[in-house]
């Protein structure tokens, strides 16, 4: 029986509260073997290996005296809840250390009946759990699907007509795997995954609260992490930047740029507190390193042990002290800017770290979290369940800026025989793809989050990816010639009832186009997207009514010119109080904190933006006027030109004629002029599903 995956996250969920790590109500704690086999304040002990009956855990949670009944002020546990923990009673109660915090296994890929369906291990590990509870793979997407589905994962971007007849025409067998090389080797790829790491870091360009200030040069840090995915760096030497750029043995413009990692939360500049602020300040910090680098909920430690996992107070402050050095956030000048050598040989400003000199204050526990209350003293530390050992901090020189603590720490976050942070990437990129990761909860891998799907998959891939050198493209590549990837969205009603949410992926999952998608590519199908890369972030075009919102309306938006506004959203002047309309009804990420996959809502502000909205209505018009550039005044020539660039194929017949009815009736009965019909055919075309869902 498979303690990590069915019986630890019961207990967890239902007993932890009041029976877990920090928590022994009664005597009883059920967070190791050796604590819960030891007989409880009554005497009785709750786990008998091999005897569920004489198991008063069982007696408790099958009971149907409300008073006597365990989970308290709960609903009862399910009658095959109650099951797996008899089992797992019956057959020992076997104990083992929950999975994330294992070592790192090397799974052979597993033999499968069906081995010409294989194509690479990726598709072994899958088979073999479908054939295992009876269910068969979809069938591959179609050409078109596929194509999409590559150009949007990778670039974010739709195909043009040109790249759908090139695929099509190509019946070469290395055909996908030449689109997904260009892809990849495209600029546009590092703009589509920089918003996915953007997410993570909770990137923003303002600091929020009342004022909102902006954070000078942050949008450097957005353009590193844009250049760095193009120049497929190293993810070991990624998260070494991010963490201690400054205190690398050279230090480039690049690695200094990075550290802005350290200054890109939340910052209230009249804090009611001064030294608790600092402390939330810490928490934030360590919140997100712990979230987006190891998945893992430190934070939770904050004030007490943690209620799930195997940390204490201790482990939270030990990681705080590598942190402790870091002079506070700022409005502007040498404490947060650094003067840089750009690779055109000007000279420039950077948002950036830095430390009060090379000693560190001394950093304590603090009981309940209050900075008034100190307890025990505490060194730099590593969690004692991923690594017990001390960390070695060489003294700094006398002229030092910094302890180089942070590089410590970076080095171990970094390493091959971290047991997590491998995992933890893999487990994104493959989310990032399929729409959602192995493990379903990506920033919690521990006792609270969701276990793997495919725990033997997660480990080949977090293998891979160090065996090629840390280098994410090798990933999507291997991932993306894979027949697990090519699966085409098509139902199976003996598949859905088995598996609804398809957590054994024998489909692929039909997703929406994500925010920065819908608004990138109603500008590409028009053909205004203007591909400039880089630089200060440009003003999108804000309603009035929407910048009155503001407790300063109107105060820090300003106006760029036309062709500025149609970049990338990427490059939208990320203000946290003041969130482009369009992009937020479609779920954009919230920058206060980190995000480890966005909402996928539908809500009427979206039919509202995409169909009333001015910029919907002002990007129809110009697609209109590029139909009547490129297909003429002949109607059916413009429809079809429509379907072309916004689906990548002919309209059919049924689609044709819709098209046509519907453009005759705007014109005949309600007396619009062929240029304004035109005009809302386009709007239209900019909702169809089809266009703003991929298969």
């Amino acid at each position: 029986m498979d303690f990590a995956r069915e019986v630890q996250p019961l207990l967890a969920k239902h007993c932890f509260q009041c029976h877990g790590p920090s928590d022994a109500e009664s005597g009883l704690r059920l967070s190791s073997r050796e604590s819960a086999l030891q007989p409880a304040d009554s005497g009785q002990a709750a786990i008998v290996p091999g005897d569920s009956k004489s198991s008063e855990l069982i007696r408790r949670i099958a009971s149907d005296d409300e008073f006597e009944r365990m989970p308290p002020d709960e609903p009862p546990l399910s009658a095959e809840q109650i099951r797996v923990l008899r089992r797992w009673i019956d057959q020992g109660a076997n104990w083992q250390e929950h999975w994330a915090f294992q070592p790192r296994q090397n799974p052979t890929p597993p033999a499968v009946a069906d081995a010409d369906w294989v194509r690479n291990p990726i598709d072994a590990f899958i088979l073999a759990l479908l054939e295992a509870n009876g269910l068969a793979p979809a069938p591959p997407a179609d050409r078109l699907a596929l194509l999409r589905r590559a150009h949007f994962d990778l670039t974010g971007l739709p195909p043009t007509p040109e790249a759908v007849a090139e695929f099509l025409a190509d019946e070469s067998p290395d055909a996908f795997a030449k689109v997904v090389d260009r892809l990849l080797d495209s600029p546009q790829y590092g703009e589509r995954w920089a918003r996915h790491w953007l997410d993570l870091v909770r990137f923003a360009e303002t600091n929020s609260f009342e004022r909102d200030s902006v954070k000078p040069h942050a949008w450097r840090y957005r353009d590193y992490v844009i250049r760095s995915l193009n120049d497929d760096k190293p993810y070991d030497q990624f998260i070494r930047e991010q963490l201690a750029g400054d205190e690398l043995p050279e230090p480039t413009a690049d690695s200094i740029i990075a550290t802005g990692f350290y200054r890109l939360g939340v910052w209230d500049d009249e804090p009611a507190d001064r030294l608790l602020a600092t402390y939330d300040q810490l928490d934030d910090l360590l919140t997100t390193v712990g979230q987006a680098f190891l998945g893992l909920t430190v934070n939770c430690a904050r004030c007490h042990d943690h209620k799930i996992d195997p940390f204490t107070q201790q482990d939270y402050y030990g990681l705080l002290a590598f942190f402790h050095n870091l002079t506070p956030m700022a409005k502007n000048g040498p404490q947060i800017e650094v003067s840089i050598d750009l690779p055109d040989g000007q000279s420039g400003k950077a948002l950036a770290v830095s430390e009060r000199g090379p000693r560190a204050p001394e950093t304590f526990v603090l009981l309940r979290g209050n900075p008034q209350v100190k307890g025990e003293a505490v060194a730099p530390s590593f969690p004692a369940v991923l690594d017990s050992r001390p960390a070695t901090i060489a003294s700094p020189a006398a002229d030092a800026k910094t302890t180089g603590r942070r590089r410590v720490l970076a080095d171990w976050l970094a390493s091959p025989d971290n047991p997590l942070t491998a995992r933890v990437m893999a487990n994104r990129i493959w989310q990032h793809h399929f729409g959602r990761g192995i493990v379903r909860s990506p920033n919690n891998f521990g006792q609270n989050g969701l276990p793997p799907t495919h725990p033997e998959l997660l480990d080949w891939l977090a293998g891979q990816l160090i065996d090629h050198g840390w280098r994410l493209k090798a990933m999507h590549r291997t991932i993306m010639l894979s027949n697990t990837y090519q699966m085409s969205s098509q139902g199976n009603p003996q598949a859905l009832e088995r598996d609804p949410a398809n957590d054994l992926f024998w489909r692929f999952d039909l997703r929406r186009l994500g925010a920065e998608e819908v608004r990138d590519a109603v500008l590409a199908i028009n053909g205004r997207l203007n591909p400039q890369m880089f630089g200060p972030g440009f003003y999108e075009e804000i309603s009035a009514e929407v910048l009155a919102g503001q407790s300063r309306p109107g105060d820090g938006w300003g106006k760029s010119p036309p062709d500025q506004q149609a970049r990338r959203s990427i490059y939208i002047h990320a203000k946290r109080s003041l969130m482009t309309p369009l992009l937020e009804a479609f779920d954009l990420a919230d920058p206060d904190s980190t995000c480890e996959a966005r909402f996928v809502t539908t809500q009427p502000a979206q039919a509202l933006a995409m169909l009333n909205g001015k910029f919907m209505n002002d990007q129809a018009a110009h697609l209109a006027a590029r139909l009547r550039r490129e297909a003429g005044a002949d109607t059916a020539a413009q429809i079809r030109r429509a379907w072309q660039l916004a689906l990548g194929r002919e309209p059919d017949e049924a689609g044709r004629q819709h098209a046509l009815a519907l453009i005759e009736t705007l014109q005949q009965r309600h007396g619009l002029e062929p240029d304004a019909a035109l005009n809302y055919y386009c709007l239209l075309v900019y909702n169809l599903n089809e266009f703003l869902y991929l298969d």
